[in-house]
């Protein structure tokens, strides 16, 4: 009784029922594995991570069984979906853990029933894999990018002439400290490992730079409603002091990007961004975000279920890193700007014009040469070239 009554409770929480491969019938099961997610405010999880791992893992183990639950960001409710899918027979858990620390007893579980973890995106200690990308190197992705924006941007003010300045208006080419850029660091939740690594690549990136760090907020649970209050209340401290807002993901920056619309910028400070998404995409494109980190998060659901699969199957699978004893397969991002919409983006299936060119955005669409006359002539340029 017990244990159907947990099985109701983890379906109810995020859904752990089984997700069969189409076209299974006769194929003799090979096994069960588990996706578990940890929460679906991030676009990415939902539209690319569990479709993409499911659809792999029917096409690379047409025998196998995939259980998927999502823990809307409740750790207790994770270790109780986890607790059903080993139930159930799992014999590998794929764990993208809502709480890290707590994640150690979803191990320590499956150890126990001869189980195998491979943790996603987040480190776990204990793990017997992880798949993911170097978070650190993302922070320094987006602390450079935001360091060259505001820097040039600030270039670009000073070097513009004061009309009520008269000819002999003494210039000074050296900027003392107040007319340095200012920015505020909006990082990711202070109880994610991932968000500590992005924040340390920040301030490698920033290190040296004649920047200065008004302030930093670790946001609670990644929410865009909290990062917009904190950023309304950050401007209204430093009022026309900021330069630049470093988002740690594409969530923060749209809650960063709304305050500073409501208190009247224009333009808006430089805003960075993270995980590619979709929403973020067109921000960039009508110039109010200025870039995201994106993550191909097909890519890395595609490899870690194959990576669940070998495993499943007894093979010892290659790895990139070993990451605190634990093999680790890490993944290369790529920064995107206005710039690189077309070709990182666009050409590579991961939104299509319809997608991100819909009425709202039609005419910045146009004005980045997306749609339109200009749009045409560089596909056939491109074309051309290959």
């Amino acid at each position: 009784m017990a244990a159907l009554a947990g099985l109701a409770l983890a379906a109810g929480l995020g859904g752990c029922a089984p997700s069969d491969p189409a076209g299974t019938a006769g194929v003799p099961h090979e096994g069960t594995i588990g996706l578990l997610l940890p929460e679906a405010q991030t676009a990415r999880y939902e539209a690319s991570d569990h479709p993409t791992f499911v659809s792999v893992t029917g096409r690379r183990c047409p025998g196998c069984t995939v259980l998927y639950a999502n823990a809307g960001q409740d750790a207790a409710a994770q270790l109780q979906q986890a607790e059903s899918m080993l139930a159930q027979g799992a014999d590998v858990l794929v764990l993208d853990a809502v709480d890290t620390v707590a994640a150690a007893g979803i191990v320590a579980q499956a150890k126990r029933l001869g189980a195998q973890v491979i943790a996603y995106d987040r480190f776990v200690d204990g793990a017997d894999y992880y798949v993911s990308y170097d978070y650190e190197f993302i922070g320094f992705l987006l602390g450079s990018a935001l360091a060259g924006a505001v820097t040039e941007r600030d270039a670009g003010t000073e070097a513009e002439p004061d009309a009520d300045a008269g000819p002999d208006a003494d210039h000074d080419t050296e900027p003392d400290a107040e007319d340095r850029p200012g920015v505020l660091l909006v990082h990711g939740s202070a109880t994610e490992p991932n968000a500590l690594a992005i924040a340390a690549g920040t301030r490698r990136a920033l290190e040296g730079e004649d920047i200065d760090v008004l302030a930093e907020y670790y946001t609670p649970d990644w929410s865009p409603d909290k990062a917009t209050e904190w950023t309304e209340a950050m401007l209204t401290r430093f009022p026309g002091q900021v330069d630049g807002v470093l988002a740690a993901n594409d969530g923060i920056a749209g809650g960063a990007i709304a305050a500073a619309k409501a208190a009247g910028l224009d333009p808006v400070p430089v805003t960075t961004g993270q995980d590619g998404e979709l929403a973020a995409v067109q921000r960039i494109i009508a110039g109010d975000q200025y870039m995201t980190v994106y993550k191909a998060t097909d890519q890395q659901a595609q490899t870690a279920a194959e990576l669940a699969v070998r495993v499943l199957r007894g093979e010892e699978p290659r790895t990139t890193a070993v990451i605190q004893g634990v093999p680790t397969q890490l993944l290369a991002p790529r920064a995107v700007a206005a710039a690189d919409v077309q070709h990182v983006i666009v050409d590579g299936h991961v939104y299509s014009t319809d997608e991100i060119c819909v009425p709202a955005y039609r005419d910045a669409c146009e004005r980045a040469g997306l749609i339109g006359p200009d749009a045409d002539a560089a596909a056939a340029l491109g074309e051309a070239v290959r």
